[in-house]
């Protein structure tokens, strides 16, 4: 009886757990697109974008690309070389005179570049 109980609660701290991670991610995904969001949420949605990114890179390159030897300094450098090149294009985009995006920040390409980079170093072959 007492297994049962701890079955049905298990089940329901499970799908209540779920439904909020879903909620919370289905909101940071929508915060980078909205007109004033909350740097957090962006943050978590430019992370969850580029871990998603990630997963994708892995259909189409289940393998890593760089030899063993530089593999960990791809996963360290990479998204500080990224978050510079979008400082750079927020640069150009405001030079232009077009909007700069907030992806044009240095955190922000370094968070989705970082994501992005473990995923590929956790699962890629």
């Amino acid at each position: 009886m007492l297994e049962f109980l701890f079955e049905i609660l298990g089940e329901f701290l499970l799908q209540a757990f779920g439904e909020a991670l879903l909620e919370i991610g289905l909101h940071s995904l929508s915060e980078p697109f909205r007109r004033a969001p909350n740097p957090w949420l962006a943050a978590l949605g430019y992370l969850l974008f580029g871990a998603i990114l990630g997963g994708v890179s892995l259909l189409l390159f289940p393998h890593y690309l760089m030899p063993p030897p530089w593999r960990m300094a791809n996963l360290f450098l990479t998204p500080f070389a990224v978050g510079g090149l979008m400082v750079l294009m927020g640069h150009w985009r405001a030079r232009r005179g077009d909007a700069v995006l907030r992806i044009n920040r240095f955190v922000y390409g370094f968070l989705f570049a970082a994501a992005l980079a473990v995923v590929r170093y956790v699962f890629a072959g």
